[in-house]
């Protein structure tokens, strides 16, 4: 079997480290990376366990998560290669990019090092995902936003950056009212409960229609600072 197919569930468990902590801006705990993997805690407890013992990963006294150099670095080259996947899967296959991230994690690990230069050569050499996430090792080298649509005020306008692209039914929803990387939004009303943002009334370009999001839709957004 190639080398790149055999730890495929100990790259899972990294990138998913990688994903919270640099895309999001994310603490992470063993509680957050079974949320987002949808495994046991035991599970990935063990699976911590032996990333620790293999210097991928460091856990602190608090049990906050982080990547070794060598672990970020294994990290960076998988999500690179997922993204390139997707890429491929839109702009060449005419894939829908919505079901983009869920074929790309079938074909990350198939991506090689003979492979990836001639699809980066396909490509013209893409910076960006279709969902607004940075390729690692493209030209791009900014640090990413971390403001989100549920940080905007009313009467606030901005510009979408990236959006989650991990969970289907937030996806649908985004792509339903076409909240895309690029699009501009306008906060027409904010709803509160209990002190917090509950909901959130857009418009969405120049269209017309009002949109309302909930907590999970806004805060899954990224918005350009």
């Amino acid at each position: 079997m190639p080398k790149q197919v055999t730890n495929v569930a100990a790259d899972d468990a990294l990138t998913t480290i990688y994903r919270l902590s640099n895309d999001e801006g994310e603490e992470v705990k063993a509680s957050t990376m079974a949320e987002r993997l949808g495994n046991r805690p035991a599970s990935v407890a063990g699976m911590l366990s032996r990333l620790s013992r293999d210097n991928l990963v460091k856990i602190d006294n608090k049990k906050r998560i982080t990547l070794t150099e060598e672990g970020f670095e294994r990290a960076q080259l998988v999500v690179r290669r997922h993204r390139l996947a997707e890429c491929m899967l839109v702009e060449i296959m005419g894939l829908d990019w919505v079901d983009a991230y869920q074929e790309a994690h079938l074909m990350e690990h198939a991506i090689s090092d003979v492979t990836e230069p001639l699809i980066v050569k396909l490509l013209n050499d893409p910076i960006v995902s279709p969902f607004g996430y940075p390729i690692p090792g493209s030209a791009v080298d900014e640090e990413l936003s971390m403001r989100r649509l549920i940080d905007l005020d009313e009467g606030q306008q901005g510009e979408i950056d990236r959006v989650f692209e991990e969970e289907e039914g937030v996806l649908n929803f985004y792509n339903k009212y076409n909240l895309k990387p690029g699009v501009i939004v306008k906060i027409i009303h904010v709803e509160h409960a209990d002190g917090e943002v509950d909901t959130i009334t857009i418009v969405i370009g120049d269209q017309p229609q009002e949109v309302t999001l909930g907590k999970r839709q806004s805060s899954k957004i990224w918005m350009v600072e």
